[in-house]
């Protein structure tokens, strides 16, 4: 383990060594099938700070990963993945998991991040709300974003990143 945040809850950065952990996690906690490109890019040195698994008494309950994007001369953090499994959900590790890449996030500085930004499914409104929780704002909804699942439209919520 990397990081620890709290007692209980640890973070531990992406490895070929972990990285079928992830896959399972993905696999239980999300309705999607992700690629190849996908694993590979999650496991990029460069984005080490901000894809992470998620741990309870050691034993893996989640994941986030993030990417960073870079448009019009501004470097954004696009956060792909973030979920914990159902039986830890009411415990903050969450809110944990995502505080751990908002500060990494402020202290980045090559490149410097000005945002973080998200879809979440329009069906999932406690998702949203989450996200709204923790100073995420609503800024459109995107069209048909998912191809394979309903419903297919999806929330865009950001938030700026202030630097330390």
């Amino acid at each position: 383990m990397t990081t620890t945040t709290a007692s209980r809850v640890s973070f531990s950065s992406l490895t070929p060594n972990n990285i079928g952990t992830v896959r399972k996690l993905n696999s239980v906690l999300f309705p999607i099938k992700y690629t190849e490109k996908f694993y590979e890019g999650i496991i990029n040195p460069q984005v080490e700070d901000f894809c992470k698994l998620v741990y309870y008494n050691d034993v893996p309950v989640g994941t986030i990963c993030c990417r960073i994007e870079s448009k019009d001369g501004e470097d954004n953090l696009y956060l792909m993945t973030m979920g914990v499994l159902a039986p830890y959900r009411t415990r903050g590790l969450g809110s944990q998991t995502l505080q751990q890449i908002l500060t990494a996030a402020s202290s980045h500085t090559t490149p410097a991040i000005k945002k973080i930004y998200l879809h979440v499914q329009i069906s999932n409104g406690a998702a949203k709300r989450f996200y709204e929780k923790h100073g995420f704002k609503e800024v459109g909804i995107h069209k048909d974003y998912y191809k394979k699942i309903m419903p297919h439209h999806a929330w865009i919520l950001e938030k700026t990143i202030e630097h330390s």
